[in-house]
């Protein structure tokens, strides 16, 4: 087993009977899915879930979980997601694979946020080893990446894999990877990022994480917050 596989048994252990749970996205999520599908057909537990992509839609649908679309949902108990960085105040970055206004929205709608992660997430700083992803209106993207770089910003528009066009998320918005100085914290980016005008969403979770389970040695460790 796996340290992924680990933490999301770990994390999926820990739900509880009427709980409606949102799914995240990614390798981490996938073994939660996994995971609570299990307890749901072996130990009857009842929960409802709500998937933040088409991806673990899918991935809920062939395991039998009951779910709800997201339209129908007012509020959630609990959110389950991995993250591309930690910082030390428990700040992530996310959003890599481009679902982060559907992500964003289920966080801010549940009672608890848990990350998912192994030790390799965790970072000095967001925005250490990978560019912030930024979700920006399609036709606003040349004036946001301009103010971006004005404060010394630098990056450019995500292209897909093959190279022969330009990311689209489901939320039908381009992507401007973009790395800034290290001398930002992640409160003021956070708010940097919220007052521009033109974009759509952004990859800086800040003060929305209640907890990261993180396995190490074979061990999952907790670090719980206040919020």
């Amino acid at each position: 087993m796996n340290d992924k596989e680990l933490v999301a048994i770990h994390a999926a252990q820990q739900v509880k009977n009427g709980m409606c749970v949102g799914l995240g996205t990614g390798s981490t999520a996938n073994y939660f899915i996994e995971a609570l599908a299990k307890r749901y057909h072996e130990q009857s537990l009842q929960v409802t879930v709500v998937a933040s992509s088409v991806v673990s839609t899918l991935k809920a649908q062939q395991l039998g979980l009951p779910l709800i679309a997201i339209e129908h949902l007012k509020k959630l108990d609990l959110y389950v997601d991995g993250a591309d960085e930690v910082a030390p105040d428990l700040t992530l970055l996310k959003g890599r694979g481009a679902d982060l206004v559907r992500e964003k929205l289920l966080v801010q709608a549940s009672e608890q946020f848990w990350v998912l992660v192994d030790s390799s997430k965790f970072v000095s700083r967001i925005g250490e080893r990978f560019a912030i992803p930024i979700e920006v209106m399609p036709f606003a993207w040349q004036l946001v990446k301009h103010k971006l770089e004005a404060i010394g910003a630098t990056g450019g528009l995500r292209q897909t894999a093959s190279g022969d066009g330009l990311v689209v998320t489901s939320h039908g918005s381009l992507v401007l990877d973009m790395s800034f100085d290290s001398q930002l914290d992640s409160k003021t980016l956070n708010e940097l990022l919220n007052n521009t005008a033109g974009i759509v969403e952004h990859g800086i979770f800040y003060g929305l994480t209640s907890a990261v389970f993180c396995s190490v040695n074979g061990q999952v460790q907790e670090q719980w917050t206040s919020r």
